[in-house]
């Protein structure tokens, strides 16, 4: 019967690669700094690098700090968070798999009368709240830096630090989704108690990851990447990087925040910059209600699930 979580764990690893892959992609694809075919084999190799050396304590909040898990929950929680996120990328809107998978979790729990620890889930949902805003501001406040710094350098000095910048960004991004993204999926499989090979699940999960990407990516980066406000290298930056050192702060914590959200705050904050009219208000306030939607959504399906079973 192990075969059925792993299959459902790769088939929610497949939706990351579908809908997160556009968090490290987006700006340097958007601002015309890599193909998206080359952006994509640097985002699969960073992915598997960031679940090897990082997941560890995301994973151990997500599996083991949240419920008491058994087959039933984890099975309905990844068929039910696998299929939303599939559905919102199809929409070509960003959604977050931690919000879905936590959701999922409580959920299921609940209706089994299963112990949900509320503390972790408290802290869980302020990471949520907190973390676009600070990802929000350290993107404003680099985009101010380098209009201090780098702008006074020649112009090809600074296209040529920027593309550098933003390729960085786009890696410690990628590294992110392996060390919390994927991370919060594999979580379950993993406390669970199966016997299986971390390191094969690992590199399997993370080529399925490659493959999501390579499939279904094009249709969230182009949202992310040119549909929130008009992005350039310099702006993209400060956006994208912003948002990789929020996550990786909250990944430190073991806490599994959504690097969706954060890069949309960081591209939000240098829209502000540039001035409120840049900024697709009418988007934002989509993917806000998506924000809601999505862990009430996976809660709700879940719960009545369990109960039906």
């Amino acid at each position: 019967m192990s075969e059925i979580a792993v299959a459902a764990c790769l088939f929610i690893a497949f939706g990351i690669g579908s809908n997160d892959a556009s968090n490290a992609l987006s700006i340097c694809v958007g601002a015309g700094i890599i193909k998206l075919k080359k952006a994509i084999i640097l985002f699969g190799g960073l992915v598997f690098l960031g679940i090897l050396l990082q997941g560890n304590k995301v994973m151990k909040t997500v599996g083991k700090n949240l419920v008491d898990l058994n087959f039933s929950i984890l099975i309905v929680c990844l068929i039910v968070s696998a299929f939303l996120i599939i559905l919102s990328n199809w929409r070509k809107l960003p959604l977050s798999t931690h919000q879905v998978i936590i959701g999922s979790l409580t959920g299921s729990a609940m209706a089994s009368n299963v112990s949900v620890n509320y503390y972790s889930l408290l802290k869980i949902s302020i990471s949520w709240l907190i973390s676009p805003f600070f990802a929000m501001i350290l993107s404003f406040f680099l985009y101010k830096i380098l209009e201090e710094t780098v702008s006074r350098l020649s112009f090809f000095k600074i296209e040529k630090l920027l593309r550098v910048f933003l390729l960085l960004s786009s890696a410690l991004i990628s590294y992110n989704t392996g060390a919390n993204e994927l991370a919060t999926v594999l979580g379950p499989v993993i406390h669970y108690g199966m016997d299986i090979n971390k390191i094969l699940l690992f590199f399997i999960s993370s080529f399925v990851v490659f493959l999501g990407a390579i499939l279904l990516s094009h249709r969230v980066i182009e949202t992310v990447g040119k549909g929130i406000t008009t992005l350039d290298p310099y702006s993209g930056f400060s956006a994208q990087f912003g948002a990789g050192i929020c996550v990786l702060f909250f990944t430190f914590l073991g806490m599994p925040v959504s690097t969706t959200y954060c890069i949309i705050g960081g591209i939000s904050g240098v829209g502000m910059i540039k001035g409120i009219k840049t900024v697709k208000l009418s988007l934002l306030k989509k993917i806000a209600m998506n924000w809601i939607v999505a862990p009430s959504l996976s809660f709700l399906i879940t719960y009545i699930i369990m109960k039906i079973l």
